[in-house]
């Protein structure tokens, strides 16, 4: 079994890639850096570069699994031109592997591509499942729904699409958890905002091993990529400091001041969405970290013996 991976070589990928490694998956991956090619039988890589529509055609020899995790980060300041960057890297990349599929009469069986639950309203009270549909118009909103529909075109080539909505992916290697370690350790953790904000998060190898169970059984559609048990921000800084056996002693951030500082991506610290895995779970999948102590636990001595 061979998979195609675009994204191979970020946090997310990489992730993916051991797993599909440890269950004997043979490994091609798409990069536009030459300096990031490999040539292995488990693992080899292949030049692309959406932007200008150029794909090599070899990546797709025996395969019959895709699994997207293109696009740029969102994780850099909100100018207009980033903004602008955040949505074509992701449209692009879905465009030139459609394109390309169809144009070659390439035969693809199942494609599972990256998705986020910031395609969801902020919400206090809401507890959001797949089939929820009354989107904002916010931007991130917006991208994902946009990358979705560009997704949704591979059904017209008869192939299983599915879906993958992921919420907060705690790693050691990066992220968002390695954001909000080194402040707690040193005494100056406080929560954002209110504090009273959801969290959907999810262990980064929990989140590797759903795109694999989703590939594993061909469920097609939309899936949430979170844990069980969300968390308010002021529980999981809480949490994190329990943890780490630290003290929390600053008072919370106020909102504006993150909003004056941040603008517009202030949202991705201030805004609350708590949502559903039960979907996904009602395939058969089992986390291996439901609550979040456990997985910062993990990730936490993982993260001091390396």
């Amino acid at each position: 079994m061979i998979v195609l991976i675009t994204g191979a070589t970020g946090l997310i990928g990489q992730e993916i890639v051991k797993q599909c490694h440890e269950n004997n998956i043979q490994v091609h991956y798409l990069t536009t850096s030459k300096l990031k090619l490999e040539n292995k039988k488990s693992y080899r890589g292949f030049l692309w570069n959406p932007k200008i529509g150029f794909i090599d055609l070899d990546c797709f020899e025996g395969v019959e699994f895709i699994i997207n995790l293109a696009g740029a980060t969102i994780a850099k300041p909100w100018t207009a031109s980033y903004k602008i960057d955040i949505l074509s890297s992701r449209i692009n990349a879905m465009k030139l592997l459609y394109d390309t599929i169809k144009q070659q009469g390439i035969s693809i069986k199942h494609i599972v591509t990256a998705s986020a639950i910031g395609v969801y309203p902020h919400s206090l009270t809401r507890y959001y499942q797949e089939n929820f549909t009354e989107f904002d118009n916010s931007f991130l909103s917006d991208v994902v729904i946009k990358w979705e529909e560009e997704a949704s075109r591979f059904e017209n080539l008869n192939i299983l699409i599915s879906k993958v909505r992921i919420g907060i992916v705690l790693s050691k290697r990066g992220g968002a958890l390695s954001k909000l370690v080194a402040p707690v350790k040193y005494g100056l953790g406080s929560a954002f905002g209110r504090g009273d904000q959801w969290q959907s998060w999810i262990h980064i190898e929990d989140l590797a091993f759903l795109f694999l169970h989703v590939i594993k059984h061909e469920l097609k559609g939309v899936y949430n990529a979170v844990a069980p048990n969300s968390v308010t921000q002021k529980d999981f800084i809480q949490t994190l400091a329990e943890v780490l056996k630290r003290p929390v002693f600053l008072p919370a951030v106020p909102s504006f001041v993150l909003k004056f500082i941040l603008g517009e991506m202030s949202t991705l610290i201030l805004g609350s969405q708590r949502v559903s895995s039960k979907k996904i779970e009602s395939t058969g999948f089992s986390f291996r970290y439901h609550h979040l102590d456990n997985a910062l636990e993990d990730l936490l001595q993982k993260k001091s013996n390396t």
